[in-house]
């Protein structure tokens, strides 16, 4: 019996609902413990942004290490790094704004995310079947044949991206006045819309 292979691809498009941001803060000092007393001192003025609801510290990376001129020694360096999820989406420009006045080394963000994909998966897995029998029915009709039943599925990978490339924001604003938070609203940094792709490989019965 002769058989038609075909493959479906389903998309679904969420707005986002969550934010990711890098940042870190680097000192120097002549010893390495000079370098991370200055480093405790900078990230102690900081640490409070993150207790904010909806804010939390996936992970705190410590590196110290000496700074060399040739072959000479010359000082130590300690660094902070900061990877931070932000489920109020909400209260992300504050966020920014109080980091960007602590005078980050870098500042990179915000990634976006979906919280929960499970709906998304299931409507993009109906797209792909959609598509995946609207082809075979094609093919069926273009060899005069009937489409018959379903033989097998084969799930194929999931993917989920923005429909935006990320914004970037640089960790520093020139003319801005020190201390003073930034106006974070006038970057534009909204919730992007990110796609929920879904493949499927399907087999089917071609009938006389």
């Amino acid at each position: 019996m002769a058989e038609v292979v075909t493959k479906g691809v389903g998309k679904v498009e969420r707005t986002a609902d969550r934010a990711e941001v890098n940042v870190s803060f680097e000192t120097t000092g002549s010893t390495r413990n000079e370098a991370v007393d200055a480093l405790t001192a900078r990230v102690a003025g900081v640490e409070p942004a993150f207790e904010r609801p909806g804010v939390e510290v996936r992970s705190r990376q410590l590196n110290v290490h000496d700074n060399w001129d040739g072959r000479r020694r010359s000082g130590s360096r300690a660094a902070q790094n900061y990877l931070i999820r932000v489920d109020d989406v909400a209260g992300l420009d504050d966020l920014l704004a109080a980091l960007v006045v602590a005078e980050p080394t870098w500042l990179n963000g915000p990634t976006w995310q979906v919280k929960d994909d499970a709906d998304a998966v299931r409507e993009a897995q109906r797209e792909a079947v959609v598509d995946a029998r609207r082809r075979a029915e094609g093919y069926a009709e273009a060899l005069g044949a009937r489409l018959g039943p379903l033989q097998r599925l084969t799930d194929g990978d999931a993917e989920m991206w923005a429909a935006e490339s990320n914004r970037v924001m640089a960790a520093g604003f020139g003319g801005g006045s020190p201390g003073v938070p930034p106006q974070m609203d006038q970057l534009n940094l909204e919730a992007q819309q990110i796609v929920v792709t879904v493949r499927c490989t399907a087999t089917w019965t071609l009938l006389d």
